[in-house]
């Protein structure tokens, strides 16, 4: 099977830019239509239904409507009251756990694939979380209250 290949040449302030590509390869601005459908039917969809509310819904306002109103419970003191650091702390770790266990769901899918080395890795890993765990927990991180 011979390979073409395609040589585009762009003038830039008296510098000759060369592309090569490979014509098999190279995907041709039609391959690109489907996705460009999908764009403007997703937009189309976003912006109709906007609309819609806008100009259909139900237009009652009120004071007690423009009130804040955070869960039930009425607002009282100033919105930039500071959290307490343990809060975040509780968030960031929460976070970096949730995604390190993500990392297991494809090990657990191509598990018979990656065989013994897949296996020593994982175990590795999990030694890894596990010790950082023990560590967070032997600081206190996960203690709200100090007494």
């Amino acid at each position: 099977m011979k390979t073409t290949y395609l040589l585009f040449v762009h003038e830039l302030n008296e510098i000759f830019i060369c592309y090569w590509f490979n014509k098999d390869s190279y995907k041709m601005p039609q391959d690109y239509i489907p996705v460009l459908i999908q764009t403007f039917v997703v937009l189309g969809f976003v912006i109709t239904t906007m609309l819609l509310s806008h100009f259909l819904g139900p237009k009652r306002s009120s004071r007690a409507k423009l009130e804040n109103f955070e869960c039930g419970i009425e607002g009282m003191g100033n919105a930039r009251s500071p959290f307490s650091v343990k809060y975040f702390l509780i968030a960031i770790l929460f976070v970096l756990f949730d995604v390190e266990v993500i990392f297991m769901y494809p090990w657990a899918v191509n598990f018979k694939e990656l065989g013994k080395d897949g296996f020593i890795d994982m175990l590795l890993f999990m030694i890894l979380l596990l010790a950082g765990f023990i560590y967070i927990i032997l600081k206190g991180a996960l203690k709200w209250d100090k007494r």
